[in-house]
């Protein structure tokens, strides 16, 4: 069976060719694309300006926020159908080698394989793909292909939040940096745990998307001093959560600044390749516990059960602000690459 599949070979370098599909095993399902949004991480490396997505090695198909429908299944499989609504993790784990028998995050498997990143993997931006069975999740019948392409980004922000153990309840103040789709994310699960939520960003546009989803308080950064305007919306005291979404160093470098004593930190934005400029010494006088992980780890179905009780209460289809079929695929990133001040999220369309 044949396929168009999509192969980045370098930077700006973006090739959609058609390919024979390999034969399905056992335990792996033919799943056909519906919607595939495009991250902030493939814009990067689509730039050059990422080492995640590694065409060093070889090409590779990129997408890892996906949905679609299941088609065919292998003999093995019992707990998807054809005809399921399916989206599917990022991380793949071997759950076989010695760090993932030891309980370690998905990042530290020995095989590590990535969706949308990596040769050895499948990728979202192709009209089918093959993914096994344990890295794929049924999304209920009432889902659009297009909020379950919002899964794996929501899964991001909400295992920062509660996998990184930050905990917030309405006795907090959470500080969420960075205003983009995994903020975004990040702000829903906090203002549903009954926190009061800012949401920090200096982009205008995404302040004010930010107040319907979640966040209570916006903050510009570049307004003024960050770590006051944070404790004149936190009774003087700082957040007493902080969650850094944004990945850039001086949003990482505020975390230190807008944090009250005692507070949990969940890192979720990437900065992965370089060192950032820090004032470490206040994780010490502050008594600051900080936390971060690669992946997530088991996750998933918790997220769909989580976005299943909250998708009617928050706009997900207007957070989707470009549509593009997959024939035009060179022209969406051309969107999301060029236009980052409008196009909050670009989604290509099967």
């Amino acid at each position: 069976m044949k396929a168009k599949i999509a192969f980045l070979y370098g930077p700006e370098d973006l090739r959609v060719e058609e390919v024979e599909l390999p034969a399905l095993k056992e335990d792996q399902i033919l799943i056909k694309l519906k919607a595939c949004g495009i991250c902030g991480s493939d814009v990067e490396c689509f730039e050059g300006e990422s080492a995640e997505g590694r065409y060093d090695i070889a090409p590779y198909t990129p997408g890892h926020e996906w949905a679609g429908e299941a088609v065919k299944v292998g003999a093995s499989v019992t707990s998807v159908k054809a005809g399921n609504k399916v989206v599917g993790d990022c991380v793949l784990a071997c759950g076989n080698c010695a760090n993932c028998k030891d309980g370690k995050m998905p990042s530290a498997c020995l095989n590590m394989r990535e969706v949308g990143f990596l040769p050895n993997s499948p990728g979202g931006m192709g009209e089918y793909m093959i993914l096994e069975e344990k890295y794929t999740h049924v999304i209920p019948d009432d889902w659009d292909y297009e909020l379950g392409a919002w899964v794996e980004t929501f899964n991001v922000g909400y295992w920062g939040v509660w996998g990184n153990k930050c905990n917030p309840d309405a006795s907090d103040t959470v500080a969420i940096v960075g205003g983009g789709p995994i903020g975004l994310t990040a702000s829903m699960v906090c203002k549903e745990a009954g926190a009061k939520v800012i949401v920090i960003d200096p982009i205008k546009a995404r302040r004010e998307n930010a107040l319907q989803y979640g966040a209570d308080v916006v903050l510009d950064p570049t307004a003024g001093n960050i770590e006051q305007m944070v404790k004149d919306h936190s009774d003087g005291k700082g957040a007493s959560v902080v969650i850094e979404c944004s990945g850039n160093d001086i949003g990482i470098a505020s975390i230190f600044d807008i944090s009250a004593h005692n507070a949990r930190i969940g890192l979720v934005g990437h900065s992965i390749g370089r060192k950032v400029p820090v004032e470490l010494g206040k994780v010490i006088w502050k008594t600051l516990t900080i936390s971060g992980s690669g992946g997530t780890n088991l996750w998933f179905p918790r997220t769909i059960r989580f976005m299943s009780m909250i998708k009617d209460k928050y706009d997900f289809a207007a957070l989707n602000t470009h549509h593009y079929p997959f024939e035009k695929i060179h022209e969406a990133f051309d969107m999301a690459v060029h236009h980052k001040d409008i196009a909050r999220k670009v989604m290509l369309t099967f």
